[in-house]
């Protein structure tokens, strides 16, 4: 792969290394510079913007392309603005500097996980708005936060409110992963999640001393949950931190219109498919649960999977040739004809 230089960079991956500069590390993400990052973004490319507080400080914003046919169920695409922390000693160069090296390569918290999609989906919307499209579908980009602890001060949220209703989500697009290989992984259901929170109380005193009935030594048992807390005795408890019991799947043959119009353009450009059950938890799961159909697709093939890692990392190129597809794919998932399920 090759690069410009620093004077030739592509005006796209110049604002996505603005947008990875924004530092909405967990636990304390600076979301207000995001939501201000992507008002920006509406107020330029002519775009309606909605902003949604779904708990105290935790806002969801929503960019709006309305379609020609506002009887039509809209399309959705997603991504969340969080990101997981850092060990800066692991990292070659600042994780928030958004450091591009001379091969093209862009080192930042966020590069994989999941900012590179955010602007793909924004880059492509001003090219096809330049070029003077419009679409039968509404296209609506939220921008959700929480999603890497949990979600529950975001999506989860957010689908349970009016203001969602309102978008008339027929189809959804959320993150996926990296994939090595010339090809792109894309997921159509993903596992379920449960945390597991568990108390230990007994007798308290220094650890060189042989006391009997320790909260610690109540935690060596090897089986499995309620019956290893009952094995352990009284005082042992768990509680769920997280358990989601609503596993959906979204068809990937023909029977299903959305993935007839992804998978088709995808064959036209020549891009080869692997559609897996994604092995971690996203918002999809939360959309998914409320009827949308949703797909799980990161288009970074050529690219080793980096997301919460050190050196997270990802080549300009690669980044671009996102663009390129999304700018693709959206025109023919916003002209989707009319669905039984639109009326």
């Amino acid at each position: 792969m090759t690069s410009k230089g620093p004077e030739e960079e592509h005006p796209s991956v110049t604002l996505f290394r603005q947008y990875l500069r924004i530092r909405t590390v967990q636990p304390k993400p600076d979301y207000g510079a995001a939501v201000a990052f992507f008002e920006e973004r509406a107020r330029q490319l002519g775009l309606g913007c909605q902003k949604v507080e779904v708990a105290p400080g935790y806002v969801v914003t929503v960019l709006t392309w309305p379609g020609t046919n506002p009887a039509l169920s809209s399309i959705l695409l997603n991504s969340h603005t969080d990101v997981v922390p850092v060990f800066k000693e692991h990292w070659s160069h600042d994780p928030f500097e958004a450091f591009k090296d001379s091969e093209g390569y862009i080192y930042a918290r966020g590069a994989q996980d999941m900012k590179c999609v955010s602007i793909q989906y924004l880059e492509a919307v001003r090219r096809l708005k330049v070029e003077g499209h419009r679409f039968p579908r509404t296209i609506h980009m939220t921008f959700v936060p929480d999603e890497e602890v949990g979600g529950h001060q975001g999506m989860e949220l957010f689908v349970q409110r009016p203001e969602f209703q309102a978008l008339r989500a027929g189809f959804a697009l959320d993150e996926g992963i990296a994939n090595p290989t010339d090809a792109f992984t894309v997921f159509y259901s993903e596992r379920s999640p449960w945390w597991v929170r568990v108390t230990s109380t007994g007798r308290p005193g220094h650890g060189s001393l042989f006391i009997e009935d320790t909260a610690a030594e109540k935690l060596a048992f090897e089986e499995q949950l309620q019956s290893w807390c009952q094995a352990a005795g009284e005082g042992v408890t768990l509680e769920f931190a997280q358990k989601w019991m609503h596993p959906q799947v979204t068809p990937t043959d023909d029977s299903n219109p959305w993935w007839a119009a992804f998978s088709r353009v995808c064959k036209d450009m020549n891009l080869s498919l692997e559609p897996e059950i994604m092995p971690a938890a996203t918002d999809s799961r939360f959309i998914r649960a409320v009827g949308v159909p949703a797909l799980g697709f990161s288009p970074l093939n050529r690219t080793p999977v980096l997301l919460h890692d050190h050196d997270e990392r990802l080549h300009e190129a690669v980044f671009l040739r996102g663009v390129d597809i999304y700018t693709r794919l959206l025109p023919a998932l916003a002209s989707v004809p009319a669905l039984p399920s639109d009326s």
